[in-house]
């Protein structure tokens, strides 16, 4: 009888190490799966913050035909603001190929406060005028055919852009739900599209 109460106790004993041996690996997988995991992400989130593009919106220059008509084009039709645009020499202008050694200004347009804010940049060459292109459709040319702008409402947005003068080309398309697409022409012809919802 006392021999098998001893060997009660070390059995006891045995399964009781042995659970604590299991929670302790189970305690230890656990940790080094966890950071892991958050040093992963931690690895990611500096990655992507530090990721090939230093923006994720892109800048869009047009040349126009009369900058100052283009200009409150781009204000009042389409309500962007205008911001300190900036000179290029003749010198950078030839040395980075932009144009045969002619000198420029570029006027420049936001749509928004923060940093990263959609811009377009409008410029005209006077002495040195372009070919117009054919954008009668979007593919009556190649080359970047059209901007897209993304509007709370789309019947504001068109209303804004009529009084200012501009050419709705058709009345709203419906995408589907409470989703329209519109489009408009600047003074050279080029196609805005806004898309969004009517709020009639």
């Amino acid at each position: 009888m006392g021999n098998r109460k001893t060997d009660t106790s070390a059995s006891d004993r045995r399964v009781r190490f042995l659970q604590a041996k299991y929670n302790l690996f189970a305690l230890l997988t656990v940790g080094l799966t966890a950071g892991l995991f958050f040093g992963g992400c931690a690895a990611k989130s500096e990655a992507e913050a530090e990721g090939e593009f230093a923006r994720t919106t892109i800048d869009v220059g047009i040349v126009v035909s009369d900058v100052e008509k283009a200009a409150e084009f781009y204000k009042n039709a389409l309500g962007f603001t205008e911001v300190p645009g900036f000179d290029v020499s003749a010198e950078m202008g030839g040395g980075s190929g932009l144009t045969a050694d002619h000198p420029f200004h570029i006027r420049v347009f936001v749509l928004g406060d923060e940093p990263t804010a959609t811009k377009i940049k409008l410029m005209e060459f006077p002495d040195a005028p372009g070919k117009k292109v054919d954008n009668r459709f979007i593919h009556s040319s190649f080359g970047y055919s059209y901007l897209t702008i993304w509007v709370s409402d789309t019947t504001a947005s068109v209303e804004r852009a009529k009084k200012a003068g501009a050419v709705v080309v058709k009345k709203p398309y419906h995408l589907g739900g409470n989703n329209y697409l519109t489009l408009v022409k600047d003074p050279d012809g080029n196609i805005i599209e806004f898309v969004g919802p009517r709020k009639d």
